[in-house]
């Protein structure tokens, strides 16, 4: 088993439960009764809209972050008139607060032993999630909707159903209460 890591065949690895694209996303590997390996989210992507519905996924992330040993990437898509029109040359109160909301998140995060960087994007937010998924990478998109209903749900749940279908990577939708 030199080769695999002690992980057999793919045949042995899927009895153990894991998780692989041919890459390196594995799961914990039991033996006896420890943990010897877990980095099945080494990078886990955190998108924030800068509302109070943020604190559901951040709060369920931090655990499983911490557990996994993970960077989290905090992001936020700023998409206003300004950030739309100028980008990451926008100078607006809006984009002020978003990069101050960032640096909170960011220090909290921190403060909790998980590394974390935060990003501020400009445009439409599905499109941008799903550009800095394609250039960046992770292992784990985690997502807070709104728990919106019927109607709503069709308008006001698109960015999260717009990146879902278009990456390829796990993304984790989490209800806010």
């Amino acid at each position: 088993d030199g080769e695999t890591g002690g992980r057999g065949d793919s045949g042995d690895f899927a009895r153990w439960g894991g998780y692989d694209r041919g890459s390196n996303h594995h799961a914990g590997v039991v033996a006896g009764s420890s943990i010897q390996e877990v980095a099945l989210y080494q990078r886990i992507l955190i998108t924030l809209d800068a509302t109070p519905s943020d604190r559901a996924i951040i709060e369920h992330v931090k655990p499983l972050a911490r557990l996994m040993g993970s960077q989290v990437v905090l992001l936020h898509v700023a998409d206003g008139w300004a950030a739309r029109q100028f980008g990451a040359d926008a100078v607006s109160p809006e984009v002020a607060e978003d990069r101050e909301y960032l640096q909170r998140v960011q220090a909290e995060f921190e403060a909790a032993g998980i590394r974390a960087d935060a990003e501020l994007a400009y445009g439409v937010p599905a499109r941008e999630i799903i550009a800095w998924v394609g250039k960046n990478g992770c292992d784990l998109v985690a997502m807070g909707t709104h728990g919106h209903k019927l109607l709503a749900d069709v308008f006001l749940g698109q960015t999260a159903n717009s990146v879902r279908h278009e990456i390829s990577v796990p993304v984790l939708l989490l209800r806010a209460s």
